[in-house]
């Protein structure tokens, strides 16, 4: 039975109704000596309050897309087939230019709460050697026969840790707060691509390439890109590229973005953090080495020749504001980075408050995003 299916979400409802059933009707028709019947008491009890938490998380899962599957909730999910040394550009050594397209075959989104248009695909990285899951959303645009010469922009997201790719159009509703304002034209019509983060287990990987543990940074910058080109009327060049994320995600987003100039022309990050250590969980948190490679803050500060990107960094006080005002500090043109500060009480650290962000952060797009 699914983790996040409607089955085990009704199957919660009944046991806890039944859970509380139990002890109205048999409280005191149970027999015996007095240990017995204690026990029998204590285990109802027992058996309605391991119920009832199961039920909350269940609707808190299913509203925020913490846990994708039964393998992700028990840490036995494993995405790597292998983790080669790819080199300081992530490719081996190969020309993208070279390799044989990548050709996918799209069914819709199995999961409805993803609103419609939505569809996914299972792609086996040939570079990175990650296999995953990939959703993709096509704007209003797309099948117009106006635009039918026409490559859209693309914007990849991605979610905190823990946290499945499908939360970007199930919790903050991505696709349906964008359509319509493609429609008007108050947004560009963005191609929006959801792809797997989680692929060790019950590890954060950083989103980044660790010899002989995974290559994220790949997956991410190189394998899933070249499947969307691929298969889909996207830009090709960086100009016509974003990559978006909150928490974990927007760790990566900023980290993406100043790394690979050459595939990302913005970076969006929402209530993020600089050093690795903001998620305990990181591979990247592991070492002082790691954490120093994977810093955006200090990847800029190092920088020999400032990154072409464009920044977008929100975050509350103590919940990646200042974070945002130390990568703005360090840039230098043509580097450019936005700050915006989310006020106090808006919401915390959840999804709710990222959901509210998605026009403003799309508005942003459409003007760094020059096909």
């Amino acid at each position: 039975m699914s983790l996040t299916g409607t089955p085990f979400f009704l199957t919660t409802i009944v046991l806890v109704v039944v859970a509380l059933a139990l002890p109205l009707a048999l409280w005191s028709r149970i027999g015996g000596p007095k240990v017995v019947r204690l026990v029998a008491r204590f285990l109802m009890l027992l058996f309605a309050q391991v119920t009832a938490i199961v039920m909350v998380f269940v609707i808190v899962n299913n509203s925020n897309a913490l846990f994708d599957n039964w393998d992700d909730l028990l840490g036995t999910g494993d995405h790597v087939s292998e983790a080669a040394d790819l080199g300081p550009d992530g490719t081996g050594g190969k020309s993208l230019d070279r390799e044989p397209k990548v050709l996918q075959k799209f069914t819709p989104a199995s999961d409805g709460r993803m609103g419609p248009g939505v569809r996914q695909t299972q792609l086996k990285g040939r570079i990175s050697g990650v296999e995953g899951e990939v959703y993709v959303w096509l704007p209003p645009q797309y099948d117009d026969p106006a635009y039918k010469d026409k490559k859209f922009p693309v914007v990849e997201v991605l979610p905190g840790f823990p946290g499945s790719a499908k939360a970007w159009f199930g919790s903050l509703n991505v696709n349906t707060q964008l359509k319509p304002m493609m429609a008007k034209g108050e947004v560009a019509p963005f191609i929006i691509v959801a792809p797997r983060t989680t692929l060790l287990g019950d590890v954060d990987t950083g989103c980044a390439n660790i010899p002989g543990k995974v290559n994220a940074d790949t997956w991410l910058s190189v394998d899933v890109r070249k499947m969307v080109v691929d298969n889909f009327r996207a830009e090709e060049k960086p100009d016509g590229w974003a990559v978006a994320g909150y928490s974990a995600g927007a760790h990566c987003a900023a980290k993406l973005a100043v790394a690979h100039p050459d595939r990302y022309r913005a970076g969006v990050s929402l209530s993020g953090y600089n050093d690795p250590i903001g998620e305990p969980a990181s591979l990247t948190a592991k070492t002082p080495e790691l954490r120093e490679a994977n810093n955006p803050w200090k990847m800029l500060q190092r920088a020999k020749t400032p990154p072409h990107v464009a920044l977008f960094i929100s975050g509350a006080q103590g919940d990646g504001y200042q974070g945002g005002l130390a990568i703005k500090q360090s840039a230098k043109a043509p580097t450019t980075v936005h700050v915006s500060m989310i006020p106090a009480g808006a919401g915390g650290h959840g999804t709710a408050v990222w959901k509210r962000q998605v026009p403003e952060v799309f508005r942003w797009l459409t003007q760094q995003l020059k096909p």
